[in-house]
């Protein structure tokens, strides 16, 4: 049973960076269950579960990706037997309610009352949408994990060829605020808007505890994914200042370390609140002056102190994409360049740029010398425009292939690692087909 909590203190306290010192990361996958605190437990998993004791039967907080359900239930069956009396839902991300129906199995099979399962309303409607857009998610999945060698959303290690349908939905739903007693646990569950729109928070006032889902991830906010819905990076500020306000002395996300102690926890959430609150300032201080979105990406920064926080590094997502969530979020798609109000097709803008510079060679070329110079957002730029100018030239799709394979090991969040590295096999691939095609012939 690991020390959580004292490697969570060495982090804090000590500033060691994650992956150094021997002391690994602080977001594991182990489907190992450790007691934090007197009846309260972690399993960390993707997502981790939060298991408390109430003494009438156990609370637990997610329920992890479907393939780790059946040893979420061994970990918790591990520590205690006593039926699951409640599943509180902290959002509806697949990683945190895809091992619920093996929970609900557990109970059957243990001739228990199945968990009720807890909610915002909005959970229901984002089910929904998944089920509207299910061919989408698994492609954006494939995008954002594959060639990673972390897990996706199949919970295997691999990118994920569909996504789930079968939901364990909520029987109890609520839409502010809403008070749960289990057992000698007073619940207080708390709708906050930040990573989605559905997200809970819970104070438990008895043991000074709040579970916070993903509010708290030990990484940069996940506040801007360029390929997801839109986040709310305020309104998370504003639910991290509220949490901290509270002064608990237990705080268990749902991805990262738990962490004890009320100015530890308070110096924690104020960073975090901090470095999104500089950014949607920023933005909206930009906008104001009307200035566009390009001026604004290469304007807005976070001091450099704030970034190197062990719970703050930019090793999921990153600044750049929270401030194009901000300008979603308050200024549309437009980006302020009339250009691209009723833009050419990509097609037709690569093929005349080809033409006034003497060729695809030439772009290719050029391409290669400023990626080998290190300026990889215009490489990338100019490949792009290659490979849409002739996508049939087998040597342009390996250039652009090495480009992007390039700019992929520079990049340290994992969204941009995860869409350079497949436009990068996407060329590979299509490379190979190309070269098989002309030894054919």
């Amino acid at each position: 049973m690991a020390d959580l909590l004292a490697l969570s203190r060495r982090f804090i306290d000590d500033g060691v960076p994650q992956d150094t010192g021997g002391l690994g990361t602080a977001n594991r996958v182990t489907l190992e269950l450790s007691e934090v605190a007197d009846g309260v437990a972690m399993v960390e998993s993707f997502s981790h579960v939060v298991a408390f004791d109430s003494g009438d039967g156990l609370v637990l907080f997610d329920a992890s990706l479907g393939p780790f359900g059946p040893a979420i239930v061994k970990a918790v069956r591990g520590w205690r037997t006593d039926p699951v009396d409640t599943l509180v839902y902290t959002h509806g991300h697949v990683d945190h309610v895809g091992g619920a129906g093996a929970i609900m199995a557990d109970a059957d099979e243990r001739g228990n009352r199945r968990p009720e399962v807890v909610g915002h309303e909005h959970v229901p409607q984002r089910f929904d949408r998944y089920d509207l857009t299910n061919g989408y998610n698994a492609v954006i999945n494939h995008r954002q994990f594959g060639g990673t060698g972390l897990t996706g959303p199949t919970g295997d290690g691999s990118s994920g060829a569909s996504f789930p349908r079968n939901w364990v939905r909520p029987t109890l739903t609520y839409r502010d605020r809403m008070q749960r007693r289990v057992g000698d646990l007073d619940l207080e569950l708390r709708h906050a808007r930040g990573e989605t729109d559905d997200h809970t928070w819970t104070w438990i006032p008895s043991r000074r505890a709040v579970c916070v889902g993903d509010l708290l991830i030990w990484v940069f906010p996940n506040a801007g994914n360029p390929q997801k819905v839109q986040r709310y990076p305020l309104e998370w500020a504003h639910a991290l200042r509220e949490i901290a306000a509270l002064e608990p002395e237990l705080l268990l996300p749902a991805h990262g370390l738990p962490i004890d102690g009320r100015d530890r926890i308070r110096g924690v959430l104020d960073d975090v609140a901090t470095a999104l609150e500089l950014l949607v300032g920023q933005v909206l201080d930009l906008m104001n002056q009307g200035a566009t979105l390009d001026e604004i990406i290469h304007s807005v920064s976070l001091p450099a102190d704030l970034l190197a926080k062990p719970y703050l590094q930019a090793t999921y997502d990153e600044p750049e994409f929270v401030v194009r969530n901000v300008w979603r979020m308050y200024g549309g798609w437009y980006d302020g360049n009339p250009s691209r109000l009723k833009p050419p097709s990509d097609a037709a803008v690569a093929i005349e740029t080809a033409a006034l510079a003497g060729g695809v060679d030439v772009l290719v070329a050029r391409s290669l010398e400023l990626a080998d110079a290190g300026d990889f957002r215009l490489a990338c730029h100019l490949v792009e425009l290659a490979a849409g100018a002739d996508p049939n030239d087998a040597a342009t799709h390996r250039a652009r292939a090495d480009v992007y394979a390039r700019r992929r090991r520079a990049e340290a969040s994992l969204m941009a690692k995860g869409i350079y590295g497949w436009a990068s096999r996407q060329s590979a691939e299509s490379a190979a087909a190309l070269d098989v095609g002309d030894q054919s012939t």
